[in-house]
């Protein structure tokens, strides 16, 4: 999105919910609820599936597009990691009657900490702008396939679930892509927990949950999907709680921005102040407290594959990564204008809620860590696959600081001082083994 039209839609998008949808304990310092108190409300809401391995746990709707809500590392007493709305949740589907003049015109807020979604959003290949209609709020709307049309549930065990989805959608340039969707997920073992944390076996003592979504998307029409005609992405988009000691960290690719292009897009809302980003050679932090608004992107160029957070104060370790393509065609821009490079967009983005204006409440607030596939450059009967890993792991900073250090590259202790940088952040640095982040 530009500057313009993501904060007119900020705004709406707060001034239209909040009223009817403030949390009954306000603030990122109450925002974090026990798994078992929002599975209980999903539930009592919605019809749900429940996976369970070895006392973790992740809870997901086949309403809301299989999308995982929540999750947790003791299915009986943990936290719930996962952002949901209740108000959204409780008020449930309106007709179209019902939905005039509300913020359900254009999008259902359900939450969930990984939902599937499908870019570009903006451009003059958007899927969330109809033929003739203007990049503003007002004609703005998330296509139903991925906001109120369920998926259905086709296979399950205790540690899977998989989903199917055929439906149609025409973006702004009057392309019809007939997409066949199928999205599985599965919580990790053991073995596939300490694959994914490159060590031989978890400390004593932590407690982990992990859970892999595998996404396909298929043209199941009969014309080719191209640059002319524009193709479409897979995007996954997770909500989380915030807190006031939470830190989002992405590692990338060090190098001059004259072959890699700038370290970080930070300028979807506006420029993000120092006091909530920080930029190094190789590795961001950026706050997830959910008190200011702004949102940050890595290019394919940069990423490296994986991102992560760091909660203080709930001493958990989250880690997102995803399948990197070896040769992607591109990755499709957002903004919402028309676009001199509709496939030079981000492959890791990052957004922290907040007010968007002042004297505004904020939307959650809620912290996101998002993951898109290259554009999909199908033929009829052809296949894209996007597969994320999301990690949540509760353990002593002393237990977790080898994790955080093999895979971000960075110690605790310095997510905790990297904004702003502590002052022996030069020193932890050089003890910082090479390869950050690969």
């Amino acid at each position: 999105m530009n500057r313009p039209y993501a904060l007119t839609l900020a705004v709406l998008l707060s001034s239209l919910l909040l009223p009817q949808a403030t949390r009954a304990q306000s603030g990122p310092e109450s925002s974090m609820t026990t798994f078992q108190a929002d599975y209980e409300f999903l539930r009592e809401h919605t019809n749900t599936v429940l996976l369970e391995r070895e006392g973790a746990a992740v809870v997901l709707v086949p309403d809301y597009q299989g999308r995982v809500m929540t999750s947790t590392v003791d299915r009986e007493s943990g936290p719930s990691f996962g952002w949901i709305n209740r108000p959204v949740i409780e008020k449930g589907l309106l007709s179209e009657a019902e939905r005039e003049g509300q913020l359900e015109e254009h999008i259902y807020i359900f939450g969930g900490e990984e939902r599937f979604w499908l870019g570009p959003e903006g451009g003059q290949f958007a899927l969330f702008f109809k033929p003739g209609t203007s990049f503003e709020f007002a004609d703005w709307s998330t296509p139903p396939a991925i906001d109120t049309e369920p998926f259905e549930l086709v296979q399950q065990t205790k540690t899977t679930a998989k989903f199917e989805r055929d439906c149609e959608i025409t973006n702004f340039s009057n392309t019809t892509f007939q997409m066949g969707i199928e999205r599985t997920v599965r919580l990790l073992d053991q073995e596939a927990i300490a694959e994914s944390l490159r060590v031989s076996q978890l400390p004593a003592g932590v407690h982990v949950v992990a859970y892999e979504s595998d996404n396909r998307l298929t043209n199941i029409g009969t014309e080719a999907w191209t640059v002319e005609t524009g193709m479409p992405s897979i995007w996954l988009l997770g909500m989380y709680n915030p807190s006031p000691q939470t830190t989002i960290v992405v590692p990338f690719r060090a190098g001059n921005d004259s072959s890699l292009g700038p370290k970080v897009n930070d300028s979807y809302f506006g420029e993000v102040p120092p006091e909530h980003l920080s930029v190094e050679d190789d590795v961001l932090f950026f706050k997830g407290d959910g008190t200011r608004r702004g949102k940050i992107g890595i290019s394919p160029q940069r990423s490296l594959g994986i991102a992560g957070s760091y909660d203080a104060e709930g001493e958990v370790l989250t880690v997102v990564t995803y399948n990197v393509p070896t040769a992607p065609l591109g990755y499709v821009n957002s903004m919402w204008e028309f676009q001199d490079e509709p496939f030079q967009g981000d492959a890791i983005n990052a957004y922290n809620d907040g007010s968007p204006a002042p004297g505004e409440p904020p939307l959650g607030p809620f912290y996101e860590l998002e993951t898109s596939s290259p554009a999909a450059a199908l033929g009829p009967g052809e296949t894209l696959k996007h597969v994320q890993r999301t990690i949540h792991v509760q353990g002593a900073p002393g237990q977790l600081n080898p994790i955080s250090e093999r895979l971000l590259g960075v110690s605790i202790d310095e997510i905790n001082h990297g904004i702003p940088p502590g002052p022996n952040a030069a020193s932890l640095r050089s003890q910082q083994q090479p390869g950050r982040g690969e």
